[in-house]
């Protein structure tokens, strides 16, 4: 649509007399008030979508090459040990705020993007699923366009993929990736800072996933796609990840990808052995015929024996003990779960500094 031009008038003086600093009494007349003369003012409405300047979106792991990714975690790795040492005079969030958009609720993603900003100077606003009913109480592109004009990013957690791409479309802020049903690239990001933290790299490992193939599962596969490392899922038939997505992460030729219905095969020789519930949220009614497919798929203590003495536990949670995974494994010591879990505030900081160019 083409840019519509409009004609307003302004009045300079005092129109508004209580607006002037006077007192006044109730009942009192109003003041007269002062020749004021009309000012022409030039109003410009275009529905065109406005670029961003200079500032970038966190939607996919592989909208970033490999040095940026590292930048990424190195920061993050920075910025950890400055609020773990106490100092919390590195404050570059300080006059900004953020919308954190909730269609999917979860304590991690919450918690972890309030109190990263908050920790880092600034001020988040939690929106659930019933304050925006967005898609179908508002458009999804008036709500991006709507919260661009309050806020300095935004973070959502959605069901559609498509709605965090609408989001980022019209946003002129920073558009974050909290989560959709096709990927979660924030917390491979965690996964990946974790790893460096534990193994002490995380190129040239072997993280093998037993499991659905779900957006853990394609985050995994776009990360493969910029760093090298050896990635198994090792899936039931039928459950197997996004074709094309598959495709995509063996067609980049960095890393070797297999997919798997053999957990006891895959899991041989990781570094690490990652897992995730078998229904996600919006799946619980398959969630009793899943586990009857995923039987064989379950994390314990045998499979973990198979996999070697090196090789760490993973899990995104929340989990489901005894499904998925026993408490056995959950609570073992090479179980780095709860570390994985702090370290979404950690790699969140990293990515909301580096979309806001700080």
């Amino acid at each position: 649509m083409a840019a519509i031009s409009c004609q307003c008038y302004r009045s300079v003086g005092s129109e508004k007399p209580y607006l002037s600093g006077q007192p006044l009494r109730r009942g009192a007349p109003f003041p007269a008030a002062s020749v004021s003369f009309p000012r022409r003012v030039s109003c410009v409405a275009s529905s065109a979508v406005t670029p961003k300047v200079g500032l970038k979106d966190f939607l996919h792991i592989d909208d970033f090459d490999k040095d940026t990714i590292m930048k990424m975690l190195e920061r993050a790795i920075e910025v950890k040990a400055l609020l773990k040492s106490g100092d919390m005079t590195f404050r570059p969030f300080e006059g900004k705020t953020m919308s954190m958009i909730f269609t999917k609720p979860s304590m991690r993603t919450r918690v972890s993007f309030e109190t990263g900003f908050s920790l880092l100077g600034g001020h988040a606003t939690y929106l659930g699923p019933d304050d925006i009913q967005m898609g179908k109480r508002e458009e999804t592109r008036d709500v991006a366009r709507v919260l661009s004009r309050y806020n300095d990013i935004i973070m959502a957690r959605v069901f559609a993929h498509q709605d965090i791409l609408e989001l980022a479309k019209y946003s002129t802020v920073p558009v974050i990736n909290g989560l959709t049903d096709y990927n979660h690239p924030c917390q491979i990001m965690a996964d990946a800072l974790t790893m460096i933290e534990h193994i002490g790299r995380f190129e040239g490992t072997k993280v093998v996933y037993v499991g659905d193939g779900n957006n853990i599962v394609h985050s995994w596969l776009l990360m493969a796609s910029v760093i090298p490392f050896h990635f198994v899922c090792a899936c039931p038939k039928g459950f197997e990840p996004d074709a094309k997505t598959v495709e995509k992460a063996r067609k980049a030729g960095i890393s070797k990808i297999e997919i798997s219905n053999d957990p006891k095969e895959a899991v041989k020789g990781a570094d690490v052995v990652y897992s995730d519930v078998w229904a996600s949220m919006g799946q619980k009614e398959e969630a009793e015929y899943r586990r009857q497919v995923f039987q064989g798929f379950q994390v314990n203590q045998n499979l973990m024996d198979m996999a070697g003495s090196k090789a760490f536990f993973m899990h995104c949670l929340p989990a489901e003990r005894g499904v998925e995974v026993t408490d056995e494994v959950i609570e073992a010591p090479n179980s780095i779960v709860f570390p994985q879990a702090e370290n979404r505030m950690h790699a969140q900081n990293a990515i909301m500094l580096h979309v806001l160019g700080k």
